[in-house]
């Protein structure tokens, strides 16, 4: 699987197919079985999850695992404490341009958001150190239809953003139009790859 810059991808599979083995491993947080991890044409393959966030990868696991007792904007500022980033304000206040949710509910504890909010949370904690890279797993996953719509029109304002995106989800009727090509797995292995929009 190739991803590029400002490409997003969709890894298309049923539940136990693979897809967040599949997330965890380019994230480091599994082991990689077989085969090569790239990032910016660095090997990272062998490298520990905390060395692919200091090189600009972000991810939001697909059970948010937001601090219920920390605010939106805590939450959100994880990873940037983290890393001891500098830019840490910018940062936050570009996510709160891209998902204007989050500077809305900045004060708002974890534990009193919903299921859908939680996840706009979690885009914007994984977006703070993306510069390279952008995983999610099943964002759409548990989602009403209206907020999942919002949540792709989110993620349509990243296209913009020059960043490579893997997007994985049980079914591939979510924004098709979002995916430059899309990944079809099962049992571990990429069974088809196409362009989303070719029959």
């Amino acid at each position: 699987m190739i991803v590029r810059k400002g490409e997003m991808v969709s890894v298309t599979g049923r539940n136990g197919a693979g897809k967040t083995t599949l997330i965890r491993a380019i994230m480091g947080l599994s082991p990689a079985a077989s085969g090569q991890i790239e990032i910016r044409k660095e090997d990272f393959t062998r490298r520990p999850a905390h060395d692919r966030a200091t090189a600009g990868v972000g991810y939001m696991p697909e059970d948010r695992g937001l601090v219920p007792q920390f605010t939106v904007r805590e939450n959100v500022l994880v990873p940037g404490w983290a890393l001891r980033l500098t830019d840490i304000e910018k940062r936050f206040d570009r996510i709160c341009g891209l998902i204007p949710e989050i500077s809305e509910m900045r004060d708002r504890k974890a534990s009193s958001l919903s299921g859908g909010q939680q996840k706009f949370v979690a885009l914007g904690r994984a977006l703070l150190p993306a510069e390279s890279l952008l995983l999610l797993d099943e964002p759409f996953e548990g989602v009403s239809p209206k907020l999942s719509r919002r949540l792709a029109e989110v993620l349509f304002k990243l296209k913009s953003e020059r960043l490579a995106v893997v997007i994985s989800q049980s079914e591939d009727k979510h924004s098709a139009d979002l995916f430059a090509r899309e990944y079809r797995i099962e049992r571990g292995a990429n069974v088809m790859s196409q362009h989303p929009n070719v029959k």
